[in-house]
């Protein structure tokens, strides 16, 4: 009887699938999931994705993917808890917790804001000095000021900042595309690079790039970003209204996450298939793999893709560090700052350190940079975490919308390995 009721509802869910009308609210409610897919992707994740390829051949992919799942289970929960509670993770937090608690939250997430700029604004201008030769410290100069021109969309409609991210995301899958054919990788070993090996644990450097790779693949100001976003689709706010938004903005969430998974296993392929296959193990830094593709491969194109790539993933993450730097402020100190100040403020002081570092060591100073960028994230990542599954866990918080005892194990399991692999990360990499 149950196996009859148990088909009898499959049919029904296929039936919703095919329907039409399934197809034009999904498109309805299509966007927020493509602007946290964005911070999957930035110029941070490169450099470890890179070295991974590099160094290991196809080995990694499996820790991108993994990093892929627990990205998504994370980010619906985000969504869950702004949707079922009409409170982003920020305002949670402020009215949750103490007054003290709230304020060390809202300066931990400004510090998080501030190195997930700092990338922002080395991955862009690294690509601009290597497509237009623009001096790194020009280059970074200049990133103070681009953004304010994408805020300008934001006055406007949010559909129109979600319409210019996700054309990004396009050109930057594309760019990757033509990347792979040009590469010709092996696509039997990629398949075996998604299965984990032994090796993941035994092989000390392996397992120390393997958690490189998931620090910088979950970041924390993602969390708080989508749990607002999410109520820009909100129109009503009964029962049944805020299960079918939680339903297809989870699967906006996860097919856009698909996206970054593809993005980012495609840096990997590339860096497997042509510096692992020629022998060159050790390229880490984003100039190296520049210089080196276009004699590996024969034809120039595949530098300049690779570059052009590099400059929309950093100005995409540029829009959405925005976005998530108001929606930290506000929530935490219910303080309203205009949004192209607030962006001038923070990038300001994101470009010193860049600048400084620049002017006094040169262009090898970025990648140092960079890899401070993500520690410090790492360092945060678990004070967004917690209170995230802290929220979505209690009935009194969400009422008929708090996780299942199945998703709050999983929540559990995802929260805890996080967050022991990146103190792992965080105590090998200052000691």
């Amino acid at each position: 009887m149950q196996q009859i009721k148990h088909i009898s509802t499959i049919k029904i869910r296929i039936h919703q699938i095919l329907h039409l009308n399934f197809w034009k609210k999904l498109l309805s409610f299509t966007g927020p999931g493509y602007l946290v897919a964005v911070g999957y992707m930035d110029p941070g994740n490169w450099a470890t994705d890179l070295a991974g390829g590099s160094q290991f051949g196809y080995s990694l992919l499996s820790i991108i993917l993994i990093s892929n799942l627990m990205a998504i289970v994370l980010q619906y929960l985000a969504l869950k808890l702004g949707i079922a509670t009409g409170k982003d993770l920020a305002q949670a937090c402020r009215d949750y917790y103490s007054k003290k608690t709230a304020f060390v939250l809202w300066l931990l997430a400004e510090i998080a804001i501030i190195a997930c700029d700092l990338a922002e604004v080395i991955g862009s201008a690294i690509a601009l000095n290597l497509l237009f030769g623009i001096p790194l410290i020009v280059g970074v100069i200049i990133t103070t000021f681009d953004v304010l021109v994408l805020l300008m969309l934001q006055q406007y409609s949010f559909r129109y900042l979600e319409t210019l991210v996700i054309a990004l995301l396009v050109i930057i899958a594309l760019c990757f595309g033509i990347e792979i054919f040009l590469a010709q990788p092996s696509f039997i070993h990629i398949l075996k690079g998604l299965i984990p090996t032994s090796s993941l644990i035994t092989d000390p450097s392996m397992l120390y790039l393997a958690i490189g790779i998931l620090g910088a693949t979950v970041m924390p100001h993602n969390l708080y970003l989508h749990s607002s976003i999410v109520q820009t689709r909100m129109r009503n706010h009964d029962e049944v209204t805020k299960q079918e938004a939680i339903t297809f903005m989870g699967i906006d969430s996860t097919i856009a996450l698909c996206l970054s998974f593809f993005i980012n296993a495609a840096i990997l392929i590339v860096a497997a298939a042509v510096f692992h296959k020629h022998g060159y193990h050790a390229i880490a830094e984003i100039q190296d793999a520049y210089h080196l593709l276009s004699p590996l491969l024969g034809t120039k194109v595949a530098s300049f893709v690779f570059a052009l790539a590099l400059l929309m993933s950093g100005q995409n993450a540029t829009i959405t560090g925005t976005l998530a730097g108001q929606i930290i402020m506000e929530g935490f100190i219910n303080f309203k700052m205009k949004p192209w100040l607030r962006r001038l403020i923070s990038r300001s002081l994101t470009v010193m350190p860049a600048a400084v570092g620049v002017i006094l060591f040169g262009d090898k100073s970025l990648a140092h940079l960079l890899l401070l960028s993500q520690v410090i994230l790492s360092f945060q990542l678990c004070f967004a975490i917690v209170p995230l599954v802290q929220f979505t866990n209690s009935e009194q918080i969400m009422g008929k919308f708090v996780n299942q005892k199945g998703t709050q194990i999983i929540a559990y399991v995802i929260s805890f390995t996080i967050i022991m692999l990146n103190s792992w990360l965080i105590f090998k990499t200052c000691c």
